[in-house]
């Protein structure tokens, strides 16, 4: 049986970044936690997860400039990522997916839905 993949979660609300860690366990997932942009980049390079799931407003660094980071490194540039936020315009949504984000929940959002987001980006 091969390991279950490894996803990154960053984000600086630590009740979220408990829920988020929680259910991504249970639905079988590894998962490594970050608290704002700078640590997410740094688990990003050192244990090179297949998905992020990145808060865009974070501390040192947001999501969109983390998101910017792995993209433009050769070897994270494949590596999923879906954008969280509680900016829910469609300008907001739009520049994420045009930064290259491969999704975009709006917060408040279901844990299922994370979820099930993060497993059909993996399949």
């Amino acid at each position: 049986m091969s390991d279950p993949p490894l996803v990154l979660c960053a984000d600086d609300d630590e009740d979220i970044l408990s829920l988020v860690s929680l259910r991504l366990r249970r639905a079988g997932f590894e998962v490594a936690t970050a608290t704002d942009g700078d640590a997410a980049v740094a688990i990003a390079r050192a244990q090179r997860p297949a998905l992020a799931v990145l808060d865009v407003m974070m501390p040192k660094r947001t999501g969109y400039e983390v998101l910017a980071e792995l993209r433009g490194d050769e070897s994270l540039r494949d590596m999923k990522v879906i954008l969280l936020s509680a900016r829910v315009q469609e300008s907001d949504m739009a520049r994420g997916l045009e930064a290259g984000a491969d999704a975009y929940l709006a917060k408040p959002f279901k844990a299922q839905e994370l979820v099930s987001a993060v497993e059909e980006l993996l399949r």
